[in-house]
């Protein structure tokens, strides 16, 4: 992996993971709302787990692979 591929991968790591925190965020506030919408706390909770599968990815190809 080149730097410049690296350093794409962490800057696409560092949004994914701002976009993660901001829908924990946006989350909590409909769930302390009364009247919330149910289905749309589960398209948030959905897209959130798609971005933790994606950070992990980015994570694993970011860690250099040791041979024991």
């Amino acid at each position: 992996m080149t730097q410049e591929e690296e350093r794409e991968l962490r800057a696409q790591l560092a949004r994914l993971q701002q976009e993660h925190r901001d829908l924990d965020a946006a989350i909590a506030a409909l769930q302390e709302s009364p009247g919330s919408d149910l289905i749309q706390v589960q398209r948030l909770k959905k897209r959130k787990l798609h971005l933790r599968d994606r950070i992990s990815f980015i994570e694993d190809q970011l860690t250099p692979d040791i041979i024991a």
